[in-house]
């Protein structure tokens, strides 16, 4: 009987699902370090300082970053590029409409500002399996310091 248990045992062990966080699928983009830093006391940060919203800001980055104002003073940023397929200039940089990041390319993939997460892909589910790269957001005074 004992002998039955552990094979039940072991049989539930080795056929659970790997639960890893470094997906295949979503090695796309670049690990580069980022330490940047906005003025949000410029005027083309006007609209980002005074009200909730989203704005591309271009960088040396993956492709730019992405700075979501969600209210109340909070602010998160992502990169611009979509994580779900290998970089294309022409059309995987995220444009902004609102609190959705879309992407160009055939498939149109988009990811939900606020939390960096898709929302809506034209092609097969895999397609958007991966969420937008988050980085770090601190706000000093008029400043936001993005950082990994």
């Amino acid at each position: 009987m004992r002998l039955f248990y552990a094979l039940i045992c072991f049989l539930i062990l080795t056929t659970c699902s790997k639960n890893s966080v470094n997906d295949e699928n979503c090695q796309f983009l670049l690990e580069i370090g980022i330490n940047e830093t906005i003025n949000l006391g410029l005027p083309e940060f006007g609209n980002l300082r005074t009200s909730p919203g989203a704005m591309l800001i271009p960088s040396a980055r993956n492709r730019g970053l992405i700075v979501s104002n969600t209210g109340n003073n909070n602010f998160v940023a992502f990169d611009a590029a979509d994580p779900n397929h290998i970089f294309n200039p022409s059309c995987s940089v995220l444009t902004v409409k609102g609190f959705t990041g879309v992407c160009g390319c055939e498939e149109k993939n988009e990811f939900e500002l606020i939390n960096g997460l898709p929302t809506k892909s034209n092609s097969d589910e895999t397609s958007t399996r991966c969420g937008l790269r988050r980085y770090r957001v601190e706000k000093s005074g008029n400043s936001l310091i993005i950082f990994n």
